[in-house]
């Protein structure tokens, strides 16, 4: 395993870079860049700035045109600042060519994202997926890489394989992914024999959104310690319990949290930790009820669950922090059409019942609102399907 690099102490300053494009409206890339910057803040920097253009497509050579990347050359230079992340993945001449230009650090959103990774990794199963990641994401920006890493080492985006000039041939590198891969399929081998022998348990996963309060639900429901923090990639292993609701047992796994633009070579290296999502019987489906993008972040999900094949699964939609929900109420005569900011919770819970074919609940995990429901819900649901796929134990229940 790569030795991680020594962090500074003092926080690291940052700006963001970001593009509107034909397929990326104004409000969408304030909602990317916003992201961007609690990334940012969740390996330990600081954002100061955003700059943002408008782009038909990204630049081939530069991603931003090059009177936006003069301006923030002399922002950088003026302000001291040292760290530059764009939000969209950046090719190799990019990296080359703004680096060149900018004189300072370039990570694009992967790099940042797989930073966090290394940086909250803490088994030796998360550590070989990180490091795999890692290595596929340098293999094309290899030259750039080392010679960017002669200059300046430590800080964010710097955690993980990189330190040596040894590892400046390709061929190393390539030797590195296949010994990651086969270490990987030993570690998927024990564990996919560890969830056999599970017996015959139903399993029931949470999913969703980074950040939206699996694991602080996970707490709840099996009364456990599972690491839980408002910053996102809080949880990179899967941790299973048994959980117990009347009489009733089954085994509940909290999983790594899902975000747009999740890096495909994540989702390949987190393949035996998905395993846990594809093999279960019941997804508890988490979302953020206050964050004003949830049904985008809902989408998200989705599409990583269809992704993994894991989209057919019983589903229970958890709107989570309704203890945070705010809107804003609406005027009598006001004829302004209704939005997320100004329709009511009330008004919310019967529009997401009635359009909605999966049974949904509205709870607060730290609250505790409306918990006795989510366990009575959850038992119907596992009881059901224990007494279909096990007749002969219905004495259980």
């Amino acid at each position: 395993m790569p030795k991680h690099i020594t962090t500074a102490t003092a926080p690291e300053k940052a700006v963001v870079v970001g593009l509107i494009t034909r397929y990326q409206p104004k409000e969408k890339v304030e909602e990317y860049l916003a992201e961007l910057e609690f990334l940012l803040e969740t390996a330990g920097g600081i954002p100061v700035k955003r700059f943002i253009q408008a782009l038909d497509l990204p630049n081939f050579k530069t991603y931003v045109g090059t009177g936006k990347l003069e301006e923030i050359r002399q922002y950088i230079k003026a302000e001291e600042i040292k760290l530059v992340i764009f939000d969209d993945d950046l090719g190799p001449s990019q990296l080359r060519n703004i680096e060149k230009e900018l004189e300072c650090k370039i990570l694009d959103r992967t790099n940042l994202i797989l930073d966090i990774f290394a940086k909250r990794a803490r088994t030796a199963h998360a550590k070989t997926q990180v490091e795999l990641a890692q290595y596929q994401y340098l293999l094309p920006r290899l030259t750039r890489m080392w010679t960017h890493l002669e200059r300046q080492r430590g800080g964010i985006g710097l955690r993980g394989p990189g330190e040596t000039e040894i590892e400046t041939d390709r061929r190393v590198i390539r030797d590195k992914i296949s010994l990651l891969k086969e270490r990987l399929k030993d570690i998927d081998t024990q564990q996919s024999i560890q969830r056999k022998n599970r017996g015959k348990l139903i399993r029931v996963a949470l999913v969703g959104y980074t950040n939206v309060g699996k694991s602080t639900l996970m707490n709840l429901l099996s009364k456990s310690e599972v690491f839980a923090e408002n910053k996102l990639f809080a949880t990179l292993d899967t941790t299973v319990r048994k959980v117990v609701i009347e009489n009733l047992p089954f085994l509940l796994s909290d999983t790594v949290g899902f975000i747009r633009k999740l890096p495909h070579g994540l989702i390949e290296s987190f393949k035996s930790t998905l395993d846990e999502v594809r093999e279960s019987d019941i997804l508890l489906h988490v979302v953020d009820i206050s964050h004003p993008e949830f049904e985008s972040q809902i989408e998200t999900v989705n599409q990583t669950l269809q992704e993994i094949g894991a989209a057919d699964k019983k589903t229970l939609m958890v709107f989570n922090k309704i203890d945070a929900y705010s809107f804003e109420v609406k005027a009598e005569d006001d004829l302004t059409p209704a939005s997320r900011i100004n329709v009511s919770l009330a008004e919310l819970e019967k529009t997401w019942m009635a359009k909605n074919d999966l049974t949904s609940i509205f709870i607060s995990a730290t609250q505790k609102d409306n918990y006795q429901e989510l366990r009575s819900l959850l038992y119907k649901e596992i009881r059901d399907m224990h007494a279909i796929r096990y007749p002969y134990d219905n004495f259980l229940y």
